[in-house]
């Protein structure tokens, strides 16, 4: 066989309906790449891309000959629908680039699976329709979807193969793209078109309980299936997707598929309907309960007033940055100050105009620290006299969990220490959930010697500070956000009904 050339695509959004629009400078900010500056990105030592476009490189490139055909990725932070005319613009660029590429052997997509649009709301299924359009049927389609995707049946017809994560912290991007690389090597070896057998169950579970390091009928769901594949030759795949309900589309809920070769379907059927069939007999184990920001604060105060009690992590899940949240919430920040707790760091508030007044004043400086001074929906203003301890432009590499070896950005931020409490406060420009330790540590802190640590973030933070807290000394926080787990406090229009666990007389045949 001649060298395969193989294109790569994909868009990283994770779509929060309930949030400010998503903005070309979004996505500008994190990483927009086209033509040959992804196989730069993906053969670089460091960059702000999404993990799998390294990991999809170093598989190809370990497993033979190949000629990378690049064409555009994207990559945002979560937040709301792509705003008017940049998914089309997108598209427009996408096809402009396939007309242009000449012959193409196969196509990795590399998408979060999760995004949306004002204009379409099954923007991945519409990348996937587009290719097809313009290859043809033959050419092998593999794509790599984030835990958290929506997957419409349009996705599951057009693509050769869809391979979702298995971990929660995603800690596995490199991994399934490589497997996503091996996937394109057999079909490009075998030139047949696999059969999959989708299950999408009236299911939406609240993100914070599809933690897969933990005993749940979803992790379990997700070892059991990677059992079956590995003791059956003929399955080519298995995925157990959570979903991520805040979109707010039809096709959201939790999502089991299996792939088999060709002439093997009935294995992909009984394979995908047995885990589904476990999942949804255990749902009721799909909960969780939240602690109060009252007795969080409590625990604060006595494990500061404490040497021998175990440090503490509070994760303020409701506003993460990773979900679509402003991370700018002050609920949880107030009465930690106002409690006095001591050895608290905070971080990352999210707060531009505040960092900004911190770059003005200079490194020492007594301000008046004023965060969401024009408050918004959950974003209060907050006021505290604080000296300004660290500076900085926010720039940096992760080291543990899902952002190590990658670069990142808080923008312009700046560390506080808040008079009468001395708590820590980091502020940054840019929304970025805090997931990895050396986000603090840019600025300064001494993350081993805090007491108690509050994360702006849902799970991830989890792969990354691991170090401090034990999974018992690890709360999540009942405070209010864009992205509370308590899903009966939004309005959703267009959630597919009735969905466990919003209606108790959803149902699943």
């Amino acid at each position: 066989m001649t060298t395969p050339r193989v294109a790569i695509c994909g868009l990283h959004l994770e779509v929060n309906a309930f949030s400010p629009l998503t903005t070309r400078a979004d996505f500008e900010a994190l990483s927009w790449v086209e033509g040959d500056a992804i196989t730069e990105a993906g053969r670089a030592a460091v960059s702000a891309t999404p993990a799998e476009v390294p990991g999809f490189y170093r598989r190809m490139d370990e497993t033979g000959p190949w000629e990378p055909v690049p064409l555009i990725m994207i990559s945002a932070p979560p937040g709301g629908m792509m705003e008017p005319g940049l998914f089309p613009d997108f598209l427009a660029r996408l096809a402009r680039r396939l007309d242009e590429a000449g012959p193409i052997d196969a196509v990795y997509v590399g998408s979060h699976g999760a995004s949306r649009s004002v204009e379409e709301a099954d923007t991945d299924g519409a990348i996937l329709a587009l290719l097809r359009e313009r290859l043809g049927p033959d050419v092998p389609i593999v794509g790599t979807l984030d835990l958290h995707c929506n997957v419409s049946d349009r996705q599951v017809a057009l693509a050769d193969l869809l391979i979702g994560y298995r971990t929660n912290p995603h800690v596995d991007m490199r991994d399934r793209a490589a497997e996503a690389a091996d996937a394109i090597r057999h079909l490009l070896a075998t030139c047949e078109r696999p059969e999959t057998h989708f299950i999408r169950l009236p299911l939406t579970p609240p993100t914070v309980t599809l933690l897969t390091a933990e005993r749940s009928p979803y992790a379990d769901a997700i070892r059991q299936g990677v059992a079956m594949r590995d003791s059956d030759a003929d399955l080519l795949g298995i995925s157990v997707t959570g979903g991520f309900a805040y979109t707010d589309i039809p096709k959201c809920g939790l999502c089991v598929w299996a792939t088999a070769r060709a002439g093997q379907g009935a294995k992909a059927r009984a394979a995908a309907e047995a885990l589904a069939r476990g999942i949804w007999e255990n749902r009721a184990a799909l909960s969780r309960t939240l602690t109060s920001i009252e007795d969080a604060v409590a625990e604060a105060v006595a494990t500061g007033a404490d040497p021998a009690r175990p440090s503490l992590i509070l994760a303020d899940v409701a506003d993460n940055p990773g979900g679509g949240g402003g991370g700018n919430t002050t609920a949880l920040l107030s009465a930690l100050h106002a409690s006095g707790a001591r050895g608290v760091v905070f971080g990352v508030l999210v707060d531009p105009a505040l960092a900004a007044t911190c770059h003005a004043a200079g490194q020492g400086a007594r301000i008046e620290a004023v965060a969401n001074a024009a408050p918004s929906p959950f974003a209060e203003t907050f006021r505290a006299m604080a000296r300004v301890r660290t500076l900085s432009d926010g720039h940096g590499v992760g080291r543990r969990g899902g952002l190590a070896g990658r670069a990142f950005t808080l923008g312009p931020s700046a560390l506080l220490e808040l008079e009468g409490s001395g708590l820590l406060l980091a502020v940054g420009s840019l929304r970025r959930q805090l997931q990895d330790p050396a986000m603090l540590e840019l600025l300064g802190v001494d993350v081993d010697a805090a007491r108690t640590i509050v994360v702006k973030s849902r799970g991830h933070f989890r792969a990354g500070f691991d170090l401090y807290a034990t999974p018992d000394r690890t709360w999540e926080v009942d405070a209010p956000g864009l992205v509370s787990p308590v899903l009966s406090r939004f309005t959703f229009t267009g959630l597919p009904r009735p969905v466990f666990p919003l209606d108790a007389e959803a149902a699943w045949p």
